[in-house]
């Protein structure tokens, strides 16, 4: 059987792996004073950052219309049998939605909507799993098993430099904002049933970043090995840093670097930072 993987932007897996792997995506998009820009594929993320430190208007985020998955979705069913669309969690957007919508107005190929219940590289971990599977013609019952697998040992938190952002979005009261900026405050975030919920409140960016580590070595010292994924809101160079600390820290586990691009830096700000990790 011939399975096609699907995608959306927030995985934020670069262009050739995408490519190398026949990964389809298909984009979110930001609007910027009016203008809408296709992320991964009208901006990039450092471009991104750049226009939104300038600008006087949060941006907002956009989910694909659902039109966009039913043409993928009818091209792809020319040439596969299965369709797996691996998407950002439900908790936090419509696309997830959008795809099982879309997969009953298909018709020759079966899809298989599957929510991550998690976004960025996280996300990402799905995709690449599955791609690697579908291309060594593995059933999907057996590649949606093994994503199940995945998510019984996903774990991913982050922390966000301007509270700001999180508040303008939503995700926090302005009560809340104003008080954690005040006393400093860099909230350790994760995800919980699908949304974005507080794990810790930590005073400095340091303290925050060091008890996220904390919690990888919590599980790289049960020597299973494991992948990891630093993901950084345009910061290049800290999470160079910060994977040499870590891959000297704990040998055992495989180490990456991502970013949070301009959809969910949106809501998390230039400067956040993050890791994520499961078992290999």
């Amino acid at each position: 059987m011939k399975t096609a993987v699907v995608t959306d932007s927030t995985s934020y897996i670069p262009k050739h792996i995408r490519e190398n792997l026949n990964i389809y995506m298909i984009p979110l998009s930001v609007v910027i004073n009016g203008e809408t820009y296709r992320e991964e594929i009208d901006i990039s993320a450092s471009d991104f950052y750049d226009v939104v430190r300038n600008g006087q208007k949060l941006p907002t985020s956009t989910q694909p219309p659902i039109g966009e998955f039913e043409e993928l979705y009818h091209s792809l069913a020319k040439e596969y049998d299965a369709i797996i669309s691996i998407h950002l969690s439900s908790g936090i957007s419509g696309t997830f939605q959008g795809a099982v919508a879309a997969a009953d107005m298909v018709e020759g190929a079966k899809v298989y909507p599957f929510d991550s219940e998690i976004s960025c590289m996280a996300q990402g971990f799905y995709v690449l799993e599955a791609a690697v599977m579908a291309n060594a013609e593995k059933d999907p019952a057996e590649i949606l098993a093994r994503l199940d697998e995945l998510k019984a040992s996903m774990r991913a938190y982050f922390m966000v430099d301007d509270l700001s952002h999180l508040q303008r979005g939503g995700r926090l009261s302005s009560a809340q904002a104003l008080i954690g900026s005040l006393l400093n405050i860099k909230p350790v975030l994760h995800f919980v049933d699908k949304v974005i919920e507080p794990f810790e409140k930590i005073r400095t960016r340091k303290k925050a970043m060091k008890r996220i580590e904390e919690l990888l070595g919590e599980d790289a010292r049960k020597g299973k090995p494991l992948q990891a994924t630093i993901i950084h809101a345009n910061r290049v160079e800290e999470a160079a840093g910060w994977k040499h600390e870590l891959s000297t820290l704990y040998p055992n586990v495989e180490f990456t670097i991502s970013y949070f691009g301009p959809v969910i830096g949106t809501h998390l700000g230039e400067g956040a930072m993050g890791l994520c990790w499961t078992i290999k």
